[in-house]
C-alpha cells in the first residue's frame, strides 16, 4: 500500500509538471501584452474622439468612438483566452499618450495601427501556432485582421482634414461585438466578414 501510495503521489507530481509545462509560456506574455496595448488604444482613441469633437471634426469623433469600442473588445477578448488559461489579471495597465490636435491624432493612431499590422500580431500569432494555442490565434487574428482595416480608415480621415473634405466621410459606424470588426455605411455587409455575427448584432455609432 505504501508503495502503491508513492506511486500515486509520484504520478501526480508529474502529471502537475507536465501541465504547467504544457501551457502555451510565450503565448501567455503576448496575451498580457496584447491586453494592455488594445486597453491603451481603446483610452486613447476615446481621447482623440474628444478632441476631434471639439475640434469640429464630428465625422472622425464618430469613427474614433466605434474603433475604441473595437480595441475594448480586442481587449476583452485576449483576457477571455488568458482566464481559460488559468491566468489572472487584475486590470489593465495603461501606457502613456499625448492629445495632440485630431491630425496629429490620426498621424500617431496611423503609426500605432501599422506596428501592430506588420510586427506585433504577426509574431504574436506565429508563437501562439506553434505553441498550439487555438484561443489565442483566433483571438490574435480577429484583432489582426481589424487593425488593418483601422489603418486604412484613419489614413483616409487624415487625407480628408489634410484636404478640407472631413464632411465626407461617414457619419455612421458600426463594431461587431464578437471580434471587433470595425464597418462604415458604405463597407457594412450583412454579416461579419470575421467572425459570421449578423450586422442587426452590430453596436452602431452614429453622429450627434
Amino acid at each position: 500500500m505504501k508503495t502503491t501510495g508513492k506511486l500515486l503521489m509520484i504520478l501526480s507530481a508529474i502529471g502537475l509538471l507536465y501541465g504547467c509545462a504544457s501551457k502555451p509560456a510565450l503565448t501567455i506574455e503576448n496575451l498580457k501584452a496584447a491586453y494592455n496595448g488594445e486597453s491603451t488604444a481603446r483610452a486613447k482613441y476615446a481621447a482623440f474622439a474628444e478632441k476631434a469633437k471639439s475640434e469640429g471634426f464630428d465625422t472622425i469623433a464618430v469613427m474614433f468612438q466605434a474603433t475604441s469600442k473595437s480595441e475594448a473588445i480586442h481587449a476583452g477578448n485576449h483576457l477571455k483566452v488568458l482566464e481559460k488559461l488559468g491566468v489572472k489579471i487584475t486590470g489593465p495597465q495603461i501606457g502613456a499618450f499625448s492629445v495632440l490636435s485630431t491630425a496629429e491624432n490620426l498621424t500617431d493612431a496611423v503609426k500605432g495601427e501599422t506596428y501592430e499590422i506588420e510586427v506585433m500580431y504577426p509574431a504574436f500569432i506565429s508563437v501562439a501556432e506553434k505553441e498550439k494555442s487555438r484561443d489565442a490565434v483566433k483571438s490574435f487574428t480577429w484583432a489582426f485582421d481589424t487593425e488593418k482595416k483601422h489603418q486604412f480608415f484613419y489614413k483616409t480621415a487624415l487625407a480628408s482634414v489634410n484636404g478640407g473634405i472631413e464632411k465626407s466621410l461617414s457619419a455612421k459606424w458600426f463594431v461587431c461585438p464578437v471580434c471587433g470588426n470595425t464597418y462604415d455605411q458604405a463597407s457594412l455587409t450583412p454579416k461579419c466578414d470575421f467572425c459570421m455575427t449578423p450586422k442587426d448584432k452590430f453596436i452602431a455609432f452614429d453622429r450627434v
